[in-house]
């Protein structure tokens, strides 16, 4: 939500088509602070309804179409997977890699405390540079916050997959029952015992949470 660039997911995003024989289309959505608010979701929604609308042009089968991050950009898929469900552009599945969800995730956790690379300084650094004074009031929409969703019906079929030493843990797990109760088929894995990033690491859980990424693409 405030860092990064197509360059720098470059090998990722390569890494998985590699992988699994899936196109991806990266999307450079502007950052805040510079764009504050819900703008990065809609330049998000706005990318995903120009690839639906000439999907033919690519041979991409419309139906099957997904949006997938990690992090701030897992927030921001789940935010355009909320726009596109509110505006009626199909998403046939919302793949959450820890995910950044709820702004009201900024209390420290003694449990947690020094154990995450990302801290709760950050996420308040973070989440007041997306929503400023509204952060932590009820003015903040789902879209830029999809913890703050209380709709669920018809949201696309979700992925999400986080560390258990991550701050994101609860908020993930929350999130993942609520589309369950709503009737959407949702899998929710909590990678035990590692922080965010343990996916960047030769161990046994990192190859078994790739091997789980790759058939959920896959399966799309």
């Amino acid at each position: 939500m405030v860092g990064g660039s197509v360059n720098v997911f470059d090998r990722l995003v390569a890494k998985y088509v590699q992988n699994t024989d899936v196109p991806f289309l990266s999307v450079d959505y502007r950052l805040a602070p510079e764009y504050p608010g819900t703008v990065l979701v809609d330049d998000g929604k706005a990318a995903l309804a120009w690839f639906v609308a000439r999907a033919e042009e690519f041979h991409v089968d419309p139906a099957r179409i997904a949006v997938m991050g990690d992090s701030g950009g897992g927030g921001v898929a789940a935010g355009v997977a909320i726009a596109a469900r509110d505006a009626g552009v199909g998403v046939a599945k919302q793949l959450l890699i820890y995910p950044m969800l709820d702004d009201r995730t900024v209390d420290l956790d003694p449990e947690l405390d020094g154990l995450a690379p990302w801290s709760y300084d950050n996420n308040f650094t973070a989440w007041n540079a997306v929503l400023g004074e509204s952060r932590g009031t009820e003015d903040v929409p789902a879209r830029a916050a999809p913890a703050r969703l209380t709709d669920f019906t018809g949201m696309a079929a979700a992925f999400i997959d986080v560390a258990e030493l991550d701050i994101y843990r609860d908020e993930c797990i929350l999130y993942a029952p609520n589309l369950t109760l709503a009737g959407v088929s949702t899998e929710l894995y909590v990678r035990p015992g590692v922080p965010p990033g343990f996916d960047l690491i030769n161990i046994e859980i990192a190859r078994r949470s790739w091997a789980d990424r790759y058939r959920a693409i896959q399966a799309i």
